[in-house]
Formats: C-alpha cells, sequence, structure tokens
C-alpha cells in the first residue's frame, strides 16, 4: 500500500493514504500494524480523510521502510479488537452529532414558520410522555421538570423557546450517551482477556501451546491461580471459581465434571480439564460491558450523592415557579425559573467527569473498575505495599542452584522449572526463564501439581515425592532434613538471596538462590505517594526479618511486617479500616487476593497472578510504580473536579433563576444559557485531568 507524507515534524509523521475512501475495518487493521512497530509510541488513524498521525522514537528510515512493505492482506488482527475497536461508536455518534446540527440549521432557514412549528408540537409529545410516565410512578424527576417546561411554552405558543429547549436536551442526550458508552467501551477492552499460553491436553500431555492455536472441541488444563481461557465444559477435575468479572458475585463458585465455565474467570483453588465451546471467546466483551453498566461499582460516592441530590431538587424548582407565579404573577418570570433546574446538571455532568477519567486511566495503562475506587484513592490514608513483584522487580532472577547429596545442579533446575511453570509468581518464573536459557527441556514427568497458598508446591515424580517452596514449607510443614555431612555447607547460603527449596523423599535436594532486586523507582514513588497526600506506607512480606528490615531502610516505608502470611496481609488492612482510615493494598501474587480484597481499593500489578488481577478494582502496568503516583493524581485531580462542577452548576443556576426573576432575562435566554453552562460544564468534565506528558 502507498502512502503520502503530508506534513511531518521531528518525532511525528503525517501520513495519506490515496484511494478510495477507507472503511472501519481498513482503518483498524493500519491502526494495528502501526501500533505493533517497533519506537512507534502513539498512532491515530482517521479514516474519514485515510489519514494517520504517528509518534515515534525510533530511526525514521526503518518506519518509512515498515509502511511501504504494508499490506492490510499480510496483517493478521485478532478479530476481537476488530468487533470492539471503539471506532464504529465513534463514527456513529459523530454523524448523529453532525446530522442534528445540520437539521437544526436546515430548520431555521428553509422551513416555513408554520410547519417547524407543527414539528416542535410533535417532537414535544416524546417529552409529555416522558413526564407523566415519571408522575404515574408517583415520581418528581428530571424528565417532569422538562415536560412542564416544554409544555408550558408550546401551551403559550412560544415555539421558538420550546424548540430551542428540545434541541439543547437532544444534543446534551446524544453527548452523554456517546460518552458513557465509548468510556465503557473502553474499560472493557482493558479488562478484555488477554492470554498469551494455555496448557493444551493432548494423549495424556499437558503442553504449553499460544492460545490462538485452540480450536473448539480441543481440552485445556487450567491450575490454581490462572484465568479460565475459553467458555466450556469441565471434563475432568473441581475448583472455586471465581466470576466477579462476569456476575459481580464476590463468592467463589464450585465447579465439577459437566459444570460450565466462562472465558476471564479464575480458578482459585483446584485445577479443571474444559473441553473448548467457543475458542473465539467473541462473547467475553459483551459479557463485561453488561457487567460494567449494570454495575454500581461505577458510582463514586460523592457521584452517588450528586445524583441523589437531583433527584431531590426537582420538587423545589416546581415549587420555585409557581411561588414565582403566585407572587409576581407573571408567567414570563415563572418560566424563567422553570427553565432553570439544577438536576440536570448534576445528572449529566457528574458521571461523564467520572467516566471521562476512568477512560483517561486506561490511556495511561490503568485498568479502574468503578468510579468509587477512585475516590477510595483519593481519600486513603494508609497503602500497603507486598514486595515481592511489587516494591521488587516483576523479573527475579536465578543467581546459583546449589545442589545437595548427590543431585546434579542441571537436573535440579530442569525438575523445579517442571514444577513451577504451572504457577503465574515472579519467582516461578525466574526458575522457569533460568532453565530455558540453559536449555533444560523437560517433558512432564509429575503427577498432579498441588500449589499451596503462601507457601509451595507438591507433586510426586517417578513415584517419589517432590516438593518446592519457602523454608517454612519444606523443613517445618513437610519435616525434611539436610543430608547427613551437609550442614555445615547448608549454614553457608549466601544471605543477599532469597532461597527457594527443592526437596524430593523427605530429604533436601537443591537450594535456589533468587536475587530479587528492588524497583530503581521505589523510593521515590514513595516520597511522591506522600506528597499527594499519603500518610502511612507500609511494606508487608514473607521474609525473613533480615531481609525484610534492609528493604524497609533503604525504599522509607513508615513501617514493615516481615513472614507475613497472606491472611496476615488481610488482618492489618480490616485494623486499619476499623481506625476509620481508607486502605489500599498493592500486590501481585496469588497470596496477595484476601489482601487485595479487603481494602478499600485492591491495586494488582499486570504481570502478576490473574487472580490478583481478577479480585482487584485497579491494575497498574508492570513497567514501574510511577503509575501508582498517577493514579492518586488522577483520583485527587477527579474528585476536585466533581466538586468544583458542583458548585459552578448551583452558582451558574442560582445566578439564572434570580435573574429570571427580576425580569432581566427572558425564559429563552434563561433556557438557553441554562443548557449551554450545562454542556459547557459537561464537556469540560470530558477534558484530560493531567496533561499528556505528565505523570
Amino acid at each position: 500500500m502507498k502512502f503520502r507524507i503530508k506534513h511531518e515534524i521531528r518525532g511525528r509523521i503525517r501520513i495519506h493514504a490515496p484511494g478510495r475512501r477507507m472503511s472501519i475495518r481498513d482503518a483498524d487493521i493500519l491502526q494495528y500494524y502501526l501500533e505493533q512497530l517497533p519506537g512507534v509510541t502513539k498512532v491515530q488513524v482517521y479514516e474519514r480523510t485515510n489519514d494517520a498521525s504517528i509518534c515515534y522514537t525510533g530511526e525514521r528510515r526503518e518506519l518509512l521502510k515498515a509502511l511501504s512493505s504494508y499490506s492490510q492482506k499480510m496483517t493478521t488482527v485478532p478479530e476481537d479488537i476488530l468487533e470492539h475497536s471503539g471506532r464504529a461508536l465513534n463514527a456513529q455518534y459523530k454523524d448523529k452529532l453532525i446530522g442534528k446540527l445540520v437539521f437544526r440549521a436546515v430548520e431555521k432557514l428553509v422551513i416555513p414558520p408554520l410547519v417547524r412549528n407543527c414539528l416542535v408540537c410533535c417532537r414535544s409529545m416524546k417529552y409529555l410522555r416522558q413526564g407523566l410516565s415519571c408522575l404515574r410512578r408517583g415520581k418528581l424527576e428530571v424528565a417532569a421538570l422538562d415536560a412542564t417546561a416544554i409544555g408550558v411554552s408550546v401551551a403559550r405558543r412560544n415555539f421558538s423557546t420550546a424548540g430551542s429547549v428540545m434541541f439543547l436536551l437532544g444534543i446534551g442526550e446524544i453527548l452523554e450517551e456517546w460518552t458513557h458508552k465509548k468510556s465503557v467501551g473502553d474499560l472493557a477492552r482493558s479488562m478484555s482477556l488477554r492470554v498469551d499460553r494455555v496448557w493444551l491436553r493432548r494423549n495424556s500431555q499437558e503442553i504449553l501451546v499460544p492460545a490462538a492455536s485452540i480450536q473448539k472441541g480441543d481440552t485445556v488444563v487450567v491450575h490454581m491461580g490462572s484465568v479460565i481461557p475459553f467458555d466450556g465444559e469441565v471434563t475432568e477435575g473441581e475448583a472455586m471459581v471465581n466470576q466477579a468479572s462476569l456476575t459481580g458475585e464476590s463468592a467463589p463458585v464450585y465447579k465439577t465434571v459437566d459444570g460450565y465455565v466462562y472465558a476471564g474467570t479464575v480458578v482459585e483453588e483446584g485445577e479443571l480439564a474444559i473441553l473448548v465451546k467457543e475458542a473465539t471467546g467473541s462473547t467475553k466483551f459483551e459479557k463485561i460491558v453488561t457487567m460494567i453498566e449494570e454495575s454500581e461499582k461505577l458510582k463514586s460516592g460523592l457521584e452517588s450523592r450528586a445524583e441523589h441530590l437531583a433527584d431531590q431538587l426537582v420538587p423545589y424548582t416546581l415549587a420555585g415557579t409557581a411561588l414565582t407565579l403566585l407572587l409576581t404573577r407573571n408567567v414570563t418570570k415563572a418560566l424563567s425559573v422553570l427553565m432553570v433546574d439544577f438536576s440536570c446538571a448534576l445528572k449529566l455532568s457528574m458521571p461523564i467527569a467520572v467516566l471521562s477519567a476512568i477512560r483517561e486511566a486506561s490511556r495511561r495503562r490503568i485498568t479502574v473498575k468503578g468510579g468509587k475506587y477512585m475516590e477510595a484513592v483519593a481519600e486513603a490514608a494508609t497503602i500497603v505495599f507486598d514486595k515481592t513483584g511489587t516494591l521488587t522487580k516483576a523479573r527475579a532472577v536465578v543467581r546459583e542452584v546449589i545442589p545437595f547429596g548427590e543431585e546434579k545442579e542441571a537436573e535440579m533446575l530442569r525438575i523445579a522449572a517442571c514444577l513451577e511453570e504451572h504457577f503465574p509468581h515472579s519467582v516461578a518464573k525466574a526458575v522457569v526463564r533460568a532453565a530455558r536459557e540453559r536449555n533444560l527441556e523437560h517433558q512432564e514427568m509429575h503427577t498432579k501439581v498441588e500449589y499451596i497458598v503462601a507457601h509451595g508446591i507438591a507433586s510426586t515424580i517417578e513415584g517419589k515425592k517432590a516438593i518446592i517452596g519457602s523454608y517454612h514449607f519444606v523443613f517445618e510443614d513437610e519435616k525434611c532434613r539436610v543430608p547427613e555431612g551437609e550442614e555445615e555447607k547448608f549454614s553457608l547460603l549466601p544471605g543477599e538471596y532469597s532461597h527457594l527449596y527443592l526437596a524430593i523423599n523427605g530429604q533436601l535436594s537443591a537450594v535456589i538462590c533468587i536475587e530479587d532486586p528492588l524497583r530503581e523507582e521505589t523510593s521515590e514513588v514513595i516520597s511522591l505517594l506522600r506528597k499527594e497526600g499519603i500518610a502511612r506506607i507500609v511494606m508487608m512480606t514473607g521474609d525473613s526479618e533480615r531481609t525484610a528490615a534492609s528493604i524497609a531502610k533503604r525504599i522509607g516505608v513508615d513501617e514493615y511486617h516481615a513472614e507475613v502470611l497472606p491472611e496476615g496481609k488481610a488482618a492489618f488492612i480490616e485494623q486499619e479500616k476499623a481506625a476509620g482510615r481508607k486502605v489500599l493494598m498493592v500486590g501481585d501474587g496469588i497470596n496477595d487476593s484476601p489482601a487485595l480484597s479487603a481494602a478499600d481499593a485492591g491495586i494488582a500489578i499486570s504481570d502478576g497472578a490473574e487472580l490478583a488481577r481478577e479480585v482487584a478494582d485497579i491494575t497498574i502496568a508492570a513497567d514501574d510504580l510511577y503509575e501508582l503516583v498517577t493514579l492518586k493524581q488522577l483520583s485527587n485531580h477527579l474528585m476536585t473536579r466533581i466538586r468544583r462542577n458542583y458548585r459552578m452548576i448551583v452558582g451558574i443556576n442560582t445566578a439564572l433563576i434570580f435573574l429570571g426573576v427580576g425580569g432581566w432575562i427572558t425564559p429563552p435566554t434563561s433556557a438557553f444559557l441554562h443548557n449551554m453552562s450545562t454542556l459547557a460544564i459537561s464537556l469540560e468534565g470530558m477534558k484530560n485531568l493531567l496533561p499528556e506528558s505528565g505523570t
């Protein structure tokens, strides 16, 4: 495909594709292709003009080379990305908005006044029906107020005012619906399933294969702590499955043979073999959208209170109209009050502000499952960090394998990788990666693998019990022993590393030394969080007292707790909440799940266990912890915006009422200013809370 350069500055280029106008699908495929190019940081494809804007940091000639070799037919794009890109939604609502504006202009300039008045009367019936329906239900809400304003204007033959009110209400409805659907769509896409590889059962063996290769009728095995990648029927095993992402229910559901499971849910305990019924996962997006739209999680406390207040204010607006008419005997002044209501602005601007903030967070690779969690982040006094994979780098590294007895180093690492590859944790990934780097290939040699949360893994290899995990698990729970004569070797294990113990048949076979380096940004992030309002910063870890004390001193936390089990983390959070403090929990592992659930807002690292991401309320990318600061800033700014919007709405509309009662503005002017101020506040709420380059 040929492109022509339209404009170019350093790091940014705008190109044009000559020929027929791009379809939505054409634009989505080009967008996906460009986003995958090395060095490309941001892409925007404009299908209406056949243009694309590309921001990049790499070599210009490499980018141009990639553009010249682009072929739509040769570009493979995941079908769910094409189905749910959001581009079609934007095009639909842009057309609606443009169409309404054009029709309004044509109506004013071309259609005769008599015909125009008839159209106003016809359109008013919709609002009158909604108002009457509201009254029949015994409620005085915004619909009743709109119907009264429009009905009185029509009755007084003030068709221009009625038409203006309906036009502005229609514009507001389109903008609200567009913003809501776009925000929900962006949020759903960020929450949608992304599984790269799965365990395929073939000839009684489990093989790790790309998820894209799975076909309907295949059998996949899902281990504890892992996401279920496809809809299907359970053919073997039993498990407790967390379905909160689809149903909103907090308690896990028991699944066994002949049960049905859904893509995106997570195995909390147990293991399942699943006969794949839907290999595409095409229904996943719609299920998430439904869950988000029906969930009260989207509403922050401030937003809910504002909407509740909006409905409460309707009777007062009607009463103010009646009182003005009674005191002044002037219908025009009474109508000026009726044309102004607080509830419309409150109900429109508050949800838009929250959803826009969630969408902005999503663009910064922060997934927030509801506005109330951003409010919790803004009000948080305490933040609790897990250490491994959170304050330390997600890519732990195996530095040494120390065999015991007559075991061989390579064989011990191979066995350890064989056991650990079934479970998503930074230490497990380090062991598997080390074996792969040393070309230690293996076949599945063990029986069923059992994961003991916060302790380790147990299985059987060639009839011998094999366990791998913490000192507490191996030596205290399982009563394993150090081979005779090697006690001194054991006592001289390097103290600067974390240790993973492998024992076979009750005897220590190897110690794997793991380096878990701190993230470079940890100290600065903790300092920035304090500046943003976090008063108490706590580190909790299962590591030894010595290791925990050393790290806590280096990074500058307020306090730390060592050798903590999962229930200990959750108990600490409950204590903080009981003391009246809002608590955030940041973690990445299966063992962090109870604490993530207990916190006012649980924050998971995206590279961690699927279960942690599932139960968490917020997910940040694994690249660095600065996104926590960004999240805090976004949340603080959102709460400030909501409060500012509330003050503006009350101030502007109160001023309009007084101006109308005083006779300084007419009802049409009052309606126009009210609706324009409502739209202006709502559009302001759609703007970014933070500058594009800020954190």
